[in-house]
């Protein structure tokens, strides 16, 4: 049985790092560690402690519940709108690249105008048309993430759309749902599950920066996010409650990234080294 990364360290401890993460995300609430909106369980801002690990909060809530449900709820938010902006990229992409023409340029163009906006403005302009909280993030993530998501279809597909076996097979009268999924997709999906990839570490970035100004996730659900900006609040006095959310925040993204870097290079080599 081949082993997956095998060789490439970094890799297989993105792996590793996030199975632990979604394990203590997903599992968390089977575990006898507390209910996360349970207020008074313990002293107001009281350090870790054997009936506390990760110490409690203003209200006198426990914090690893509460870590334990902003990892999940981070991840679920950061991957959801992916698949989603991920479909409607491939899409569009391969249409737009396939197609080109007037359609070809309106992508070319709209792509450029979601460009033009800075990230956290576009977030805060939808969230605030859509009002906080979940429904808002996934429009924002979506809206943000899709235009990069869409140029590396269009990108990927005008190369597959030249070659040759592509160009016989619409001369021998193959229909346009054929050719996109049977010659076009299977051929630009390694690109596709890459760019995913790296656009759910964004996607986390979105969600997290969004909640952390009390425009994401409300009360009393949590997000690391949101459990950052709460501990911001008492960095001084008790700096655990912004320091462990912050800790496991940063872990998941740097291992999705490593995760991205390790899938680039098994499934497109000659980029990876710049021989693209």
């Amino acid at each position: 049985m081949r082993i997956p990364f095998q060789g490439d360290f970094l890799s297989r401890l993105a792996v590793v790092l996030l199975a632990i993460l979604l394990l203590l995300g997903f599992v968390g609430p089977s575990l006898p560690v507390g209910d996360p909106a349970a207020i008074a369980f313990g002293p107001r801002l009281s350090p870790p402690a054997p009936g506390w690990l990760m110490g409690t909060d203003n209200l006198g809530r426990t914090m690893l519940p509460r870590v334990l449900q902003g990892i999940r709820i981070t991840f679920v938010l950061a991957t959801a709108p992916v698949l989603i902006t991920s479909v409607l990229a491939v899409v569009i992409g391969m249409l737009a690249g396939y197609l080109g023409g007037w359609f070809d340029e309106l992508v070319a163009r709209l792509a450029d105008v979601l460009f033009a906006f800075p990230s956290l403005l576009l977030g805060l302009i939808l969230v605030a048309i859509m009002g906080p909280g979940v429904r808002g993030i996934t429009a924002a993530i979506i809206l943000i993430t899709l235009p990069l998501m869409v140029r590396v279809v269009r990108a990927t597909t005008l190369s597959i759309a030249s070659r040759d076996y592509v160009a016989a097979s619409r001369v021998s009268g193959a229909s346009l749902p054929r050719l996109l999924l049977v010659h076009l997709l299977p051929n630009i999906a390694g690109a596709v599950v890459v760019q995913a990839t790296f656009t759910i570490s964004v996607s986390m970035l979105i969600e997290s920066g969004l909640s952390f100004l009390g425009i994401g996730v409300q009360p009393p659900v949590a997000s690391l996010g949101s459990l950052v900006q709460n501990g911001s609040v008492y960095l001084v006095q008790a700096p655990w409650l912004a320091l462990a959310p912050g800790f496991f925040l940063a872990v998941a993204i740097f291992s999705v990234n490593l995760l991205g870097d390790g899938l680039r290079d098994r499934l497109d080599p000659l980029e990876a080294h710049g021989l693209k």
